[in-house]
């Protein structure tokens, strides 16, 4: 197993953001975004519609295993895991080969992709934060709004992925079009099984992963089981054991947001984590290294345990800033 450092303000921080000091998490408006919302509505009607006339048993293993390495290696580890929380080291050129998988799940490039997310997550942080991000709404019309609006902020952070991100030119490119690198995988889908690999391997599973994001994200902030919580924060996350393979680990919601460094989010013993062991294989190939776990992560002030459990994977020290922070 691995050891890693790394300073203690850059292992919990929302790292993209600039001026918190002066940004406001609750007010703003909720506009349609266009493009998305156009492109998510056209990936599910021919999910629905094609989906069921093209269906082959060939066509569904070509859904099931395209799906599985964008998830895997492309959104759990290339975003989320690399790109954003920086929770293993990897040359650049990996680094690379994991985003672009990541931007062939087909939600969005990778700049995009860390600025909602850190966006999203500092405002979850705060005492209160608008409703768009609270999952407050019924289910059907939570998900109505994620697909299909924005939410623009009236006092936003600012927005800085800083150095090998925001003026990597390959990074600049896919985040333009990364709706057009479905167009490689369709080519090879179509030469390889025609049509019906096309549907499952591109619209199917493309309205497929965006659907499940947001209902992990709908059901990772509004209740399941905790190990932690994250003190004065107005949304909570929570760990949602169903989902733990089909989201390759990230469904231990909970786990992530009081380690979200940890390259490691099944932290507790049944929690099943396939982003992790692909990070573990990469390691073993020599391809990772200074793989971060709680363990080897400098204590975090600001959470509290609420298992029995729960301070078994945290590093020495923990327990006691834990009562640090309760006694204040």
């Amino acid at each position: 197993m691995s050891e890693a450092g790394g300073a203690a303000h850059g292992s919990f921080k929302v790292n993209s953001l600039t001026g918190l000091d002066k940004a406001d998490a609750v007010a703003g408006r909720v506009r349609w975004d266009g493009p998305r919302s156009i492109w998510n509505a056209t990936m599910l009607a021919a999910a629905l519609i094609l989906g069921p006339l093209t269906f082959s048993w060939s066509a569904l293993a070509v859904f099931l295993v395209t799906a599985g390495i964008t998830l895997c290696v492309g959104h759990s580890v290339g975003f989320h895991r690399r790109l954003i929380h920086r929770s293993f080291e990897c040359s650049k050129g990996l680094e690379r080969v994991l985003v672009w998988f990541g931007t062939a799940v087909g939600m969005g490039g990778p700049i995009w992709t860390i600025r909602l997310h850190d966006s999203r997550d500092w405002a979850q942080r705060q005492p209160d934060c608008h409703w768009f991000l609270r999952h407050a709404k019924p289910l059907l019309v939570d998900g109505f709004y994620y697909l299909n609006f924005r939410l623009e902020l009236a006092n936003p952070p600012g927005f800085d992925p800083g150095p090998g991100i925001a003026d990597d030119r390959f990074y600049q490119f896919i985040d333009r079009y990364w709706m057009w690198q479905q167009l490689p995988i369709a080519l090879v889908l179509y030469a390889l099984g025609g049509w019906p690999w096309v549907v499952w391997g591109v619209c199917v599973r493309v309205a497929a992963c965006t659907t499940m994001h947001w209902f992990i994200s709908y059901f990772a902030h509004t209740s399941g089981p905790q190990d932690w919580t994250v003190d004065g924060a107005v949304i909570q996350a929570y760990n949602v054991p169903l989902l733990a393979i089909p989201t390759m680990g990230e469904s231990w919601h909970s786990n992530h947001h009081a380690f979200p460094a940890s390259a490691r989010h099944g932290l507790y013993p049944g929690q099943i984590d396939l982003g992790y062991r692909f990070i573990q294989l990469l390691e073993l190939l020599g391809l990772a290294r200074g793989v971060k776990l709680p363990a080897y992560l400098p204590p975090r002030p600001g959470i509290t345990p609420v298992s029995a459990r729960a301070l078994s994977v945290a590093a020495p020290g923990q327990a006691e800033i834990a009562g640090q922070d309760k006694a204040a």
